[in-house]
């Protein structure tokens, strides 16, 4: 039997695949940090022979090129795929003879891209299973918009044909492989699970029991908005990207970030969203790396802007820097590590608290005109995306997705604000984002699901 191991990048919702017969191995949809993946083929005792990609990504920077050049492997993509630099262009029907036990077909499997191509793994009794990339993924599939809605219709038609075929090819223990869906944008619903096989998607997968009119509709009308940084991944793979560079950020004074705070630029708060709102200094922004920190600092900021981060310890922003080189966002412009209290030199009245409330707060504050110790809810704002508006909302609210926040703070209106999103997360970005601007800000740190149970009015 092979073995297929997992290198989880959980907070880009991808995973990237080594797989080996203990002495050989390939790597499928390596993120850009590879020195994870060097560092376990070589605990695994094995050499790294191939290096494929299944499609041009648009959610991180590949790390597929730079592991092949640091290992002297094959790097394998899609022969369509029109590229600078050297590789083995793969067709359907290749056979890729990784050594005696094993070796990989490559399928193509068009709808999440045009040139889309998944790998089924043979081992020495046949299909173990297949590494799916953006096509048939756990109860889902990959979202088809990313090329532009003009070709979005036809890309899912392709997309359900493209999971028929492997559906078909393999059996129905083979296991299923997939890059996204455990949280990324580039699938088109959330994924169901966390392991699968072709015999489990053909039960669930819309994509193997609908009609084709009927999963193309209901592909179009699930795809929300994705992050803006994808506009820039595709053509930094296209390009060839180069080797990543996680040397130390530059130290940042106090004197440095005022002057940064000021500017009105990104100094980001790496903190958990409580010690953010114990104590912070004024005019950041929280987005904590117990979070999704890299995909929306990448959604929200104009693209190029210069980013300081601020964290507990260095090993806070050494792990930021990694996760931001994955998009990337090559080289943080400062960094300082330590507390507000140190970040502001001392000086205690650039050091500031946030309010925080439940829903059941809210319920009562809407109910009664006040609740204790908090100010009235003018304006009840909720930042989540358009999808979850849409499937229920706090009656009254004003709508802004988080990511069109920061160029829509002025439709915000007058008064004190109450945000919330669906756990918290999202919430504290915005709720840092109007404290900066200067509005007042009670930040609603509660989880969505219970705030009809909390006697907040809802509508639907």
């Amino acid at each position: 039997m092979l073995d297929v191991q997992v290198i989880e990048t959980s907070s880009l919702g991808d995973r990237s695949y080594l797989a080996h017969d203990g002495e050989s191995a390939v790597v499928v949809d390596p993120q850009r940090d590879i020195d994870r993946i060097v560092a376990l083929a070589g605990r695994l005792g094995v050499r790294i022979e191939w290096v494929l990609e299944t499609h041009v990504h648009n959610d991180y920077v590949s790390g597929g090129l730079q592991l092949a050049r640091l290992t002297g492997a094959r790097y394998g993509i899609a022969a369509a795929d029109e590229v600078p630099y050297d590789r083995v262009p793969l067709h359907d029907g290749d056979v890729l003879e990784v050594s005696a036990r094993m070796r990989i077909r490559p399928v193509a499997t068009p709808g999440h891209t045009f040139h889309h191509l998944s790998y089924l793994l043979d081992g020495p009794t046949g299909p173990e299973g297949v590494f799916t990339g953006g096509s048939l993924l756990l109860g889902t599939t990959g979202r088809t918009d990313l090329l532009g809605q003009d070709h979005a219709h036809e890309l899912a038609r392709r997309q359900r044909t493209s999971a028929q075929r492997l559906a078909q090819l393999l059996p129905d223990g083979a296991n299923v492989w997939p890059t996204h869906g455990f949280g990324s944008f580039c699938s088109a619903t959330q994924a169901d699970g966390d392991a699968s096989t072709i015999g489990r998607e053909k039960q669930l997968n819309p994509a193997l029991t609908l009609a084709e009119a009927e999963f193309v509709e209901q592909t179009l009308a699930g795809l929300d908005a994705y992050p803006a940084y994808y506009a820039h991944m595709g053509a930094r793979n296209t390009a060839g990207p180069g080797p990543i560079d996680l040397t130390p950020v530059r130290t940042a004074d106090p004197a440095e970030l005022r002057r940064r705070v000021d500017a009105q630029e990104w100094v980001v708060d790496l903190r958990s969203r409580k010690a953010f709102v114990h104590s912070h200094l004024a005019g950041t922004i929280s987005l904590g790396l117990d979070g999704p920190m890299a995909t929306w600092l990448g959604w929200l900021i104009d693209w190029g802007a210069p980013i300081t981060l601020l964290g507990d310890t260095p090993e806070q922003v050494t792990q930021a820097q990694r996760e931001l080189a994955r998009i990337g966002i090559d080289r943080p412009a400062a960094a300082a590590t330590g507390d507000p209290a140190q970040w502001a030199g001392g000086r205690h009245e650039q050091v500031t608290t946030m309010v925080t409330a439940s829903f059941t707060d809210l319920a009562h504050a809407l109910r009664h005109g006040h609740a204790d110790h908090l100010p009235a809810p003018t304006v009840v704002l909720d930042v989540r995306l358009a999808h979850e508006w849409r499937d229920s909302h706090v009656r009254g609210a004003v709508h802004i997705p988080l990511p069109e926040l920061p160029h829509r703070l002025d439709e915000v209106p007058a008064g004190p604000v109450w945000v919330h999103c669906g756990s918290g997360y999202r919430a504290a970005a915005a709720a840092s984002l109007l404290a900066r601007a200067g509005r007042a800000v009670v930040l609603v740190d509660d989880a969505f699901a219970d705030a009809a149970d909390a006697g907040v009015p809802m509508a639907a």
